[in-house]
């Protein structure tokens, strides 16, 4: 019961911020009308919700959630979904926009970002600051980061994890730590990592999540800002400024579910994203969505229930190793390894397999769809083929990944663009 208490009265004085501003380039069209962190996935969610929800479920109840590039549609879902708790109760998700609170700038960096916002954290008087990346799927109770944070007397804690090292290169900060886990060496998205000693083929590399105790946060931030060769980056210019002289730790990786692996996945590329909607069609996926003890929330609509109609031979409404969201109608179409989101409409005589059809899909009669992810709102025209020629996809105008993915999107259709 003591430790109970512990770890309540450690989440209790803990600020979470979340860091959800990004574009994510490298999934290219995905994400021209929407941030990284509001992309859909796993049929029903946005990426916003696992962080969000890793928070609520560890007993953080103070959150904000930073936001710049093209935020309309995470703000709205943020809004609709994460906005019911209750200030006077000590509980609030709030958005926070680039507001240009300390400079006439918009965010120029993580660092930034925080710094930007740093009244606002003074005004929750918290005894811990957790900084969140925004754009990772993941389940992790951040109570055990907290109390090893605590335990250590560590000024700042990095979550960090081990990554195969042609993973790492080019795309995490990779740190070295001694036999007590203290950071002595950090260097941000190198092109060739560091091994962990002993295991030359992984690296330890920085989650993008951290603690920090919020007087040594805010000194850090204020100093960074003095800095005018700064990137105003954690990962650049915090991390490795600090290590010399603060007591930093790293605190690696566990899963938020005992006895079940750790699962983590950056889904920044097109390759990548596909990959981690597929995993979740396995008999028994790595990341376990129907697992009560460890939900995932998010905000979805009042839907009617998936359908599927007709039984004939030819034309019969099937899908098989799939998951198929509230509101979709599978007539007389079969869908076999594919993940559909909301009110995906397939109609007669197509097949859609081995693909991610994001929500308000339609796809007409006699289609055949594989290997491809088909961006919300789309219509695909009656007989079109989708991922069986790449060449015949590229003239079409369509994306094709380095792995084979196709991605279409309404612009490639021709049809209307607008925030989703």
């Amino acid at each position: 019961m003591s430790n109970v208490r512990y770890i309540s009265n450690l989440t209790r004085d803990t600020y979470a911020l979340i860091l959800a501003g990004g574009r994510g380039s490298r999934l290219h069209e995905l994400t021209d009308w929407r941030a990284k962190p509001a992309l859909y996935f796993g049929g029903k969610f946005r990426i916003i919700d696992f962080p969000l929800s890793n928070c609520i479920n560890s007993g953080i109840r103070r959150v904000g959630v930073v936001t710049q590039y093209k935020s309309h549609s995470l703000i709205r879902h943020v809004s609709r979904g994460w906005g019911h708790f209750k200030k006077e109760l000590g509980e609030s998700v709030e958005i926070l926009p680039a507001s240009q609170q300390t400079s006439g700038n918009w965010y120029e960096g993580t660092a930034d970002a925080v710094f930007q916002n740093i009244d606002i954290i003074r005004h929750e008087i918290p005894k811990y600051v957790m900084i969140l990346s925004g754009d990772h799927v993941y389940r992790m109770d951040y109570a055990g980061l907290l109390a090893a944070h605590a335990e250590s007397g560590a000024d700042m804690t990095v979550c960090c994890l081990e990554t195969p090292i042609p993973e790492a290169a080019g795309s995490f900060g990779v740190m070295e730590v001694d036999e007590d886990k203290r950071v002595i060496g950090f260097e941000e998205k190198p092109e060739l990592p560091k091994s962990i000693p002993g295991n030359e083929e992984f690296c330890l590399a920085s989650m993008g999540n951290y603690v920090f105790n919020t007087k040594f946060l805010f000194d850090q931030l204020r100093k960074d800002a003095d800095n005018a060769n700064s990137d105003r980056d954690f990962g650049k210019d915090i991390i490795p400024a600090i290590i010399k002289e603060a007591n930093v730790f790293a605190f690696p990786f566990t899963s938020a579910v005992p006895d079940e692996p750790a699962y983590w996945r950056d889904v920044g590329t097109l390759d990548s994203f596909f990959q981690a909607n597929m995993e979740l069609l396995s008999p028994t996926p790595a990341l376990n969505l129907y697992d009560a003890k460890w939900p995932i929330w998010t905000y979805q609509e009042q839907l009617p229930p998936a359908k599927f109609v007709f039984d004939d031979d030819d034309r019969r409404g099937m899908a098989v190793d799939s998951i198929v969201s509230g509101g979709c109608i599978i007539s007389g179409a079969k869908v076999k390894r594919s993940v559909l989101f909301d009110e995906v409409r397939v109609c007669s005589y197509s097949l859609v397999k081995d693909s991610v059809l994001l929500p308000d899909v339609v796809v007409l009669k006699n289609c055949k769809i594989q290997n491809a992810i088909i961006d919300r709102g789309c219509v695909i025209p009656e007989g079109m083929e989708i991922g069986y020629s790449r060449e015949q996809d590229l003239a079409r105008g369509f994306r094709v990944s380095e792995k084979g993915i196709t991605l279409v999107t309404r612009k490639m259709l021709g049809l209307p663009v607008g925030y989703e």
